[in-house]
């Protein structure tokens, strides 16, 4: 017996006719309703008869909601592969991930070449094939830095680009029979997909065992290749052969395929919506509940726990990868795996963990925490991955990726509370509210995720207008260290709520938030450039123009330090939140008579068009030091002391970011963020935290009066007095001795329990 240990998948393979165009949709959706799991089509570009299989897999991609769809097989000698790479991810993105690539070589040479490809040999043509997978991943590979150089015998691209990266791991399954194609797919592909009419007897177990082979020598696991079935045949009352009588008949002979050669997706050929719904409602559950039961017998492993001795061999000590709770296994990442580059590191920092789990639910969630705290390695908790400060990934550690919890739900309209997903992108979170007049203050950047922001601060765009986001936070989810699932409110464990809104990463895994947002229609956005060369007079002009104005507006200011020959400039991104242009006009004439105006656009639009959504695929960026600190007003004294940091060489990126207005009308312990008099939040970016120090402790540090964390890589513990005040943390530490006492959390500025 063969059994690869796969997920059973069922899908149906539709032919393209043209004839009545709509048809192949009409049965792609009636597929998707009799419950099967993938749609496919055959792609032949040089029939006539046929629709363009490309064109109908992305309009049944819209016209469906839950299935996967791919070509069976795309013609690779038709579609240039660089151009095929940046289609299929498109696809994917547009389709949230519900695309495969089924490939091959090419078949009907007289055909392709009269359509213009050049005619190859079946060497030739794998060979070929090769080339274009090359291709193919190296576009997908937007996290590899540097273009993409491919010198291939047929296919080639000098210099491309990479990107966009898909929505996920597109698999990747090619149509082969022979040994050398064979021999490709178990190196470089994800899939074998051929047509049982096309094997005589005994082609799955020879096929099976190149691949096997195959496989073994370039280190990988054989369960790594999924193995497909395109099969044909026919429901009916009496038994006529293989594939052809009642569904007991079928369920028990695909059973058999499952069981012993290790198919692991069927495709029924068929355009009979009779036939499909049968195989999907009746067919493919016997069939699953069928191998599920022989499995248990035989204690098959599920495939998604089995890894190459390549990938084996790069697995990380202090951790037992056999034991990665079963329902987390599938969607887990380690090294060796083809999604790691894309989920390693963060947004500023390089990461190089041993293991990422990517929990689905709340349970998966206390699964996963339960795991990770029986390994002997450190463990980091990620919600969008683009913390300035950069803890949410480690170096041989585990991370816990909460990214798949990304709902965003309208709780009550009356009140506006909506639920936000932990793993949400502040950019995801706008685009969804915009559509009713909503929305949350939150930050300058879409690409965000909304548990590091709304547990830590979110000095935003609409700040003075409607404060912090932590401001609005109402109710909140956690995972405590202990495994329980709490509720933090005013009225559910409320001290746990004050603890989570300024510092939530240090107190347990957050879930899910309930915020009460605010009713906006368009936004005025202005981007200004100001010439600095007088730094310190800019600056005290544009922090006096800033606390003057009316709460709507909301400033940040970045300022660019002369190099190469260029002046010191500043660059000014503002909020009017509101759609009084006249009002917003006045109130930036004033913010451009800071210094020489050297640039100016401004635009009316929806906040979700400031704060847009962005791709979650983070390269690290050059692991900078970082300092903040937080001040009143920008006068002569802070002013001065900051534009001499930025003339020193020192920094390579400086910000001020107006807080205050709104953020002002709690007191100081409403939340264990209690900087509640402060106008504005000071940043420098260097390449030496020791330099970066001694520069900040010296000139600026003396004029602040606060720091906010999530803007700061000093991780001496004085920081933590700065950021949370004597008051507040000493009752952070009582509150991590009820919450946290083993310091679980403790990879972002852990605050220690307080002593018994």
């Amino acid at each position: 017996m063969t059994d690869y240990g796969h997920d059973l998948v069922f899908g149906a393979f539709l032919t393209p006719q043209n004839r009545d165009a709509q048809s192949p949709v009409r049965l792609a959706q009636s597929a998707e309703a009799a419950g099967l799991d993938l749609v496919t089509f055959q792609d032949h570009p040089y029939q006539p008869g046929f629709l363009d299989t490309w064109t109908l897999l992305s309009w049944v991609a819209a016209r469906t909601e839950r299935v996967t769809v791919s070509g069976n097989v795309l013609n690779l000698p038709l579609r240039p592969p660089a151009v095929l790479a940046r289609a299929a991810a498109s696809l994917d993105l547009l389709s949230q991930g519900r695309f495969a690539l089924g490939i091959g070589a090419g078949g009907f040479w007289d055909a392709i070449e009269a359509m213009g490809a050049q005619r190859l040999t079946p060497g030739e043509s794998v060979t070929a094939l090769e080339e274009g997978l090359e291709i193919i991943r190296g576009i997908w590979d937007a996290g590899e830095r540097g273009i993409l150089r491919v010198d291939g015998a047929h296919h080639r691209v000098d210099g491309a680009k990479r990107g966009p990266a898909p929505a996920h791991d597109i698999p990747v399954w090619l149509g082969a029979y022979g040994p050398r194609m064979l021999r490709l797919v178990a190196r470089k592909a994800d899939g074998w997909l051929p047509s049982l009419s096309y094997l005589k007897d005994g082609d799955l177990k020879r096929g099976n065992a190149i691949i096997d082979e195959a496989a073994a020598e370039a280190g990988r696991d054989p369960a790594q290749v999924r193995r497909l079935l395109n099969v044909m045949g026919e429901i009916g009352p009496a038994s006529q052969g293989l594939l052809r009588g009642p569904a007991a008949q079928w369920v028990e002979e695909l059973t058999a395929l499952a069981l012993e050669d290790g198919i692991g997706t069927f495709i029924l050929a068929s355009d009979d919506p009779a036939a499909l719904q049968t195989f999907g409602a009746e067919i493919a559950p016997a069939v699953r509940e069928s191998v599920a039961r022989e499995r248990d017998r035989a204690g098959t492993a599920p495939a998604s726990s089995r890894r190459g001795s390549a990938a084996v061999a790069l697995r990380r000590p202090g951790i037992d990868y056999a034991k990665v709770p079963a329902d987390l296994a599938a969607d887990a990442v380690e090294p060796g795996d083809r999604a790691y580059g894309s989920v390693r590191h963060n947004y500023l920092r390089s990461g190089s963990p041993g293991l990422l789990l990517r929990p689905r639910s709340t349970g998966q969630v206390v699964g996963a925490l339960g795991y990770a705290l029986s390994q002997d390695v450190p463990l980091a908790v990620r919600s969008g991955g683009h913390g300035i400060s950069g803890r949410s990934t480690n170096d041989g550690g585990i991370v816990l990726d909460v990214g798949a919890l990304n709902a965003v739900e309208v709780v009550d309209p009356r009140t506006r509370r909506v639920r936000l997903g932990a793993g949400a992108t502040w950019g995801e979170v706008a685009e969804a509210l915009a559509p009713r007049g909503w929305a949350i203050s939150s930050g300058d950047f879409g690409g965000v995720g909304v548990g590091g922001l709304a547990t830590t601060g979110g000095i935003g765009f609409l700040g003075r207008r409607f404060g912090l986001t932590i401001d609005h936070v109402v109710a909140a989810e956690v995972v405590a260290a202990d495994g329980r699932v709490l509720r933090a409110s005013a009225q559910e464990n409320p001290d746990l709520f004050w603890g989570l809104r300024g510092a939530g990463g240090n107190l347990g895994v957050v879930t899910w938030v309930e915020i009460e947002a605010m009713e906006l229609g368009d936004v005025v956005f202005s981007q200004m450039t100001l010439d600095a060369r007088d730094t310190s007079g800019l600056l005290q002009r544009w922090g006096a123009a800033v606390e003057a104005a009316p709460r709507e507006l909301t400033s940040f200011l970045i300022l660019s330090p002369a190099r190469r020959g260029r002046n010191p400039v500043a660059q000014l991104m503002t909020v009017y939140a509101g759609d009084d242009t006249a009002a917003a006009v006045r109130e930036l004439e004033l913010l451009a008579a800071a210094g020489p105006l050297l640039d100016h656009r401004g635009y009316v639009l929806p906040y979700s068009g400031v704060v847009r959504p962005e791709e979650r695929h983070h390269t690290g960026g050059g692991d900078p030091a970082v300092r903040s600190g937080l001040v009143t007003h920008l006068d002569e004294d802070v002013s001065r002391a900051f534009a001499m940091a930025a003339h020193s060489g020192t920094p390579y990126f400086l910000q001020i970011r107006a807080t205050g207005g709104a953020a002002h009308d709690l007191a100081p312990d409403a939340t264990a963020y209690p900087h509640r008099h402060q106008n504005f939040a000071l940043t420098a970016m260097a390449a030496s935290q020791s330099s970066l120090n001694a520069l900040w402790d010296a000139e600026v540090a003396p004029h602040t009066d606060g720091l906010y964390l999530s803007f700061d890589t000093d991780t001496r513990p004085e920081r933590l007095r700065d950021a949370f005040g004597d008051a507040g943390l000493t009752r952070l530490r009582h509150l991590k001795r009820a919450y946290d006492p083993a310091n679980v959390f403790r990879a972002n500025f852990p605050i220690s329990p307080a002593d018994s």
